[in-house]
């Protein structure tokens, strides 16, 4: 006999529960909620696993900063955080962290509570057409059907059907049966009461051996369980493994490192004796085939313009001059599938899996390229002291080594300068996050080689969830007490954009992390547009460069951030070596 149902149970809260106890049994670790009334079952049930020590709960007011909160978590930890909202334009402010996931290639979760089919299109409150909303960019997505009964054992067909989209959804978003990684959209819809007691099943493990599946979808008032949508076979090839493409050494070959290309990028241009043209958000940007003052250099008849062949990894953003060599038609391009959107920027780019080389290394070819980088190559060490001058008896020589040591002390910080310092503080154990901002151009022009974890939104390259991300990287990389601090390295029109990310709940642990903001006042980036040099500096500073006079220190204390304002290198070095118990906004003021 079946057990008496239970009249404080809901079927909301029951479905709830079956879905999120499937993705934490198969490895979701992370739960990002912005709160709302139709969600509120999935909200209390999260609640709970984190209770019990299943996951930990990231709760955040603004949906689009919940977002990124996930975006980092999934780029850090390489797997789909959930992030749970109510419906209408709650589910909208999810896009951009959806976009960048989807051309990113980032595992991410968004589960949308929704009004119930009948609901749609009438004018029912804070209803929209959900279904469909992020299609283009969805890995998998699915409108589920509205749960119409509790389930006494966590066993009916109902639940079953949920554990099975549980495992669709996290199979999707890892990229199995695609090339990629990336986002998928679990609209639930749900009827009064939105809130129950919760069932003593959940988190009972349950192995797909042993939970019934339907043959067919669960029908429930007209609405089926649909999956696919979005990406298909010709956007996204199935995950078959193919060889290596095996490569001669003879043609005149550069290996591009995009954002993301990780450590592969420098492993095969050392193996293939080629250039290494690794932009600073690549992971790649170490090892003795290392290309200095690459820009230059690509753009040079005598080196770039005798490139025969270029092999790609990752998404290179960062130079025109890469760009233009990668659009060439009479270039052969291979670009190795990696996380994000296929590259093919002149026409004829080849997708390989992976490359092997063969053949005699081209020691000239290498070494006309190594000598134009050390040429090229910038030192940015502050200068040493005068020892001899310091230690001399003689008072004027003295006198000018304590001079001349005063004044490098005292040099207020530039770009160039800014970027170094974060750079030389940054080691293995941290983490660094570039925004979209003026300073990752600089960077990727001035700093050498060094094997140490960076991140960037470079799948769309845009300045919003800056703050998010980054502080989504920091909950991740920090998780089981990791050693380390996260670094976000923006401008100051990123960190406004983003300035809601500040805002965390007391009852959360405080990561690691400072967010340096280069602050010069406005949008400087655009002082390298060609606008800059037509329009009338007016115009260019109301809708371009965009002045603002926000006071960052008060900002920063509103929301409870420690803030440090350094004008200095040796004091902003201070800053960046000193120990870092919770969250640092560090301010940078540098002219325009």
């Amino acid at each position: 006999m079946a057990p008496a149902a239970d009249p404080a149970r809901a079927p909301a809260t029951d479905a709830a529960a079956a879905l999120l106890g499937r993705l934490v049994e198969r490895g979701v670790r992370h739960i990002v909620v912005s709160p709302g009334s139709r969600s509120q079952s999935l909200a209390l049930v999260s609640a709970e696993l984190e209770r019990r020590g299943d996951v930990r709960l990231h709760v955040r007011v603004d949906e689009r900063v919940a977002g990124f909160t996930a975006l980092g978590i999934g780029r850090e930890s390489g797997m789909p955080a959930v992030v749970v909202c109510t419906s209408g334009t709650a589910a909208a402010n999810l896009l951009p962290a959806a976009l960048e996931a989807h051309h990113a290639g980032v595992p991410l979760l968004l589960l949308t509570a929704d009004r119930p089919p009948e609901l749609r299109g009438v004018g029912a409150n804070q209803t929209t057409r959900q279904p469909g909303m992020f299609a283009p960019s969805m890995r998998f997505e699915a409108d589920l059907p509205v749960p119409e009964r509790v389930d006494a054992d966590g066993t009916d067909d109902q639940s079953a059907m949920l554990r099975r989209v549980a495992d669709d959804a996290v199979a999707a978003a890892l990229g199995e049966g695609t090339r990629a990684a990336g986002p998928v959209h679990l609209n639930l819809p749900f009827r009064e009461p939105l809130a129950g007691s919760l069932p003593d099943w959940l988190g009972a493990a349950a192995s797909p051996s042993t939970v019934p599946v339907p043959a067919e979808p669960v029908e429930t008032s007209g609405a089926l369980y649909q999956g696919g949508g979005g990406i298909g076979e010709a956007d996204l090839p199935t995950d078959a493994e193919e060889d290596p493409v095996a490569l001669e050494r003879g043609p005149r070959t550069v290996v591009v490192a995009g954002a993301d290309a990780g450590p592969a990028a420098e492993e095969l241009a050392h193996a293939g004796g080629w250039p290494l043209i690794a932009e600073i958000v690549s992971g790649a940007r170490f090892g003795r085939n290392l290309v200095h003052g690459y820009r230059e250099l690509v753009a040079d008849p005598e080196l770039g313009g005798r490139i025969e062949r270029a092999i790609v990894f990752g998404h290179p953003t960062l130079s025109r001059e890469v760009v233009a060599l990668l659009s060439r038609p009479a270039l052969e391009v291979l670009a190795v599938r990696g996380p994000g959107e296929p590259l093919n920027l002149n026409g004829a780019t080849i997708a390989v899996d992976a490359v092997a080389v063969d053949g005699r290394l081209d020691r000239e070819w290498l070494g006309q390229w190594l000598r134009a980088s050390r040429a090229a190559s910038i030192d940015l060490s502050p200068a040493a002291p005068d020892a001899d001058g310091l230690a001399s008896a003689v008072p004027r020589e003295r006198l000018g080594a304590i001079a001349g040591e005063l004044e490098v002390i005292r040099a207020p910080l530039d770009r160039a300068g800014l970027v170094d310092a974060v750079w030389r503080a940054t080691w293995p154990h941290d983490r660094l996050v570039f925004a979209s901002s003026r300073l990752v151009r600089v960077a990727d022009r001035v700093l050498g080689g060094k094997k140490v974890p960076v991140h960037a939104n470079r799948g769309l390259a845009g300045i919003d969830g800056t703050i998010a991300t980054g502080t989504g990287i920091a909950v991740a990389s920090q998780a089981g007490g990791a050693p380390g601090v996260t670094r976000v390295l923006a401008g100051d029109l990123a960190v406004l954009h983003d300035v809601g990310a500040l805002l965390l709940p007391p009852a959360e642990d405080e990561p690691r992390i400072q967010v340096i903001v280069g602050n010069d006042g406005g949008g400087t980036i655009f002082d390298e547009l060609e606008a800059a040099a037509v329009a009338d500096a007016r115009d260019l500073d109301r809708v371009l460069y965009t002045p603002h006079t926000v006071r960052l220190e008060e900002l920063a204390r509103a929301y409870g951030w420690e803030y440090r304002c350094v004008t200095t290198r040796a004091a902003l070095d201070q800053v960046l070596t000193a120990p870092v118990g919770g969250r640092q906004v560090v301010e940078v003021p540098l002219a325009r």
